[in-house]
């Protein structure tokens, strides 16, 4: 996910991430690569996404973020939930889809990042993650228990 506002304005800059689950409920967070100042939320957990190409929308980036940073093309129930501005790195607005893929996830070909990893909601509490990323997941999680 890397969300490079060069070509847009922070206040039209848009993203787009996926929360993906399994059938445990498990959510796929993605270790970011350590580069400081080259990329947003370095050395932090995420999900898997990033920014819109100019013009595109965000469910066309989202499909093809998932490709080709994990080469996740069979994701089922893709579904947009809502938006969220990056107020503390990027400045994008960030579109939250939800999605589920029950594979083995040692098993994606990575193309960013460090690692992907499945993790229980309850353990991500010790994970260092952007704030706008928890707070996307949080508001997932609410409304999954409602």
């Amino acid at each position: 996910m890397h969300l490079d506002t060069s070509a847009d304005s922070p206040a039209t800059a848009r993203g787009a991430v996926a929360i993906i689950t399994n059938r445990r409920g498990e959510l796929l967070l993605h270790l970011r690569d350590d580069l400081p100042g080259v990329i947003a939320w370095s050395n932090h957990w995420s999900v898997l996404g990033g920014g819109c190409d100019p013009g595109e929308a965000p469910a066309t980036a989202i499909a093809r973020e998932l490709d080709e940073e994990a080469g996740l093309t069979d994701i089922a129930d893709l579904t947009e939930l809502f938006d969220i501005r990056d107020e503390h790195g990027s400045g994008q607005l960030i579109t939250f889809f939800s999605a589920f893929w029950d594979g083995d996830e040692t098993q994606l070909p990575l193309a960013e990042g460090v690692k992907l990893q499945f993790f229980a909601p309850e353990d991500l509490v010790l994970r260092t993650i952007p704030p706008f990323i928890r707070d996307g997941i949080n508001r997932y999680l609410a409304g999954r228990r409602a």
